[in-house]
């Protein structure tokens, strides 16, 4: 018997179609939901294109969605992002907080369980010096050590949240009915894509014609802004379109930040290995910080439930097994206890610090 989450029971067939179907892949072309609502009938969900966008306008009034629109990839656009943890004693955690939060560079501020780091935050900075300036900041106004762990390697990042229902196994992709553009340099961007980028980093609008839309919002033809969004498809600065769960709203509230310490001559097969499991998010390796910090790889797993958070926990530990000896002493599990801070990451400055500026 297939289990049903309490979140989910008020969806439909056809929200848990849409919310599977288009994770990623949504069309880039001048009636994407007509050509949505085609692909759609090809997997036998009966719909037209005007009660597809209908149908995504009310799950997004309903929380189900954070956004419609473009994933981007801002370290494709410039600039970095980081990993920094640090302890924050009990009887000044809130303070210190308060102090971290207020950095403008900080991004993203979570509690976790650890009995060493229970911060963890992200740093981000159009230019990559500012991370040590940030994070001497920190340390002197919060006279604790922080510990940077920038990414080494990056093996997945595909936040996606199947529900289970229609196509819960078949992801559409529509990759294929927008323009086919040529390749472009992805080193620097010109005014007019960073304009682009800045205008759909929060998402798309929901209407019948979003691009031609955007395309009015950045004064450009909307052939431009096919082409371009295809070609930031391309080159990875935009790593997928579509609908982008609230994953909170569909009962994925177990958020199990597993840390491992892999042999470092194993770390190259480990990785894609892990990454292949469907239910990790996030896998990336990152340094150590001995004696503090003995752990060099990261895997995040959403659970609907503790007891799918636990399952899928030990199916990354049994993946592991097959690399190397892995003990009781060699992972741990953070949970995440409170978000802190979630303001995302400043992709204006970023996209402006890697302009192109042509002076005539």
């Amino acid at each position: 018997m297939t289990e049903v989450h309490p979140d989910e029971s008020s969806l439909s067939t056809l929200d848990t179609a849409i919310l599977n179907g288009f994770q990623g892949g949504f069309p880039i072309c001048e009636s994407p939901f007509e050509t949505a609502a085609g692909a759609l009938r090809d997997h036998h969900i009966e719909i037209e294109g005007d009660k597809l966008l209908s149908q995504i306008q009310t799950l997004d009034d309903r929380g189900y969605l954070s956004r419609f629109g473009a994933l981007v990839n801002a370290e494709k656009i410039g600039g970095t992002a980081t990993l920094v943890a640090m302890h924050a004693p009990k009887d000044r955690f809130e303070t210190i907080a308060e102090q971290v939060n207020a950095h403008r560079e900080v991004a993203h501020n979570y509690k976790r369980e650890h009995s060493k780091l229970n911060m963890w935050f992200v740093v981000s900075v159009a230019d990559a010096n500012r991370v040590s300036e940030v994070l001497s900041d920190i340390e002197s106004e919060t006279g604790q050590e922080t510990y940077n762990m920038p990414k080494k390697q990056e093996f997945r990042v595909e936040a996606k949240f199947p529900l289970n229902g229609p196509l819960v196994d078949s992801e559409i992709s529509c990759d294929a009915a927008g323009p086919s553009p040529p390749p472009r340099d992805a080193s620097k961007l010109t005014p007019a894509e960073r304009d682009l980028l800045v205008q759909i980093q929060d998402g798309l609008p929901l209407t019948a014609t979003p691009y031609a839309d955007v395309a009015t919002a950045v004064n450009q033809p909307i052939e431009w802004v096919l082409e371009t969004l295809t070609q930031f498809r391309e080159t990875g600065q935009i790593r997928r379109v579509g609908v982008v769960p609230n994953h909170y709203a569909l009962g994925y509230s177990e958020n199990g930040m597993t840390v491992w310490n892999v042999p470092d001559d194993r770390v190259d097969e480990v990785g894609p290995a892990i990454a292949a499991l469907p239910f990790v998010t996030h896998c990336y390796e990152r340094p150590r910080h001995e004696p503090v910090w003995e752990y060099n790889f990261f895997a995040m797993t959403h659970g609907r439930s503790e007891a799918e958070s636990n399952q899928r926990i030990t199916q990354v530990r049994d993946r592991m097994a097959d690399f190397w000896e892995v003990s009781d002493e060699t992972w741990d599990t953070l949970f995440s206890t409170a978000i802190l801070k979630k303001t995302g990451i400043r992709l204006s400055e970023r996209a402006e610090a890697h302009t192109e500026w042509i002076h005539r």
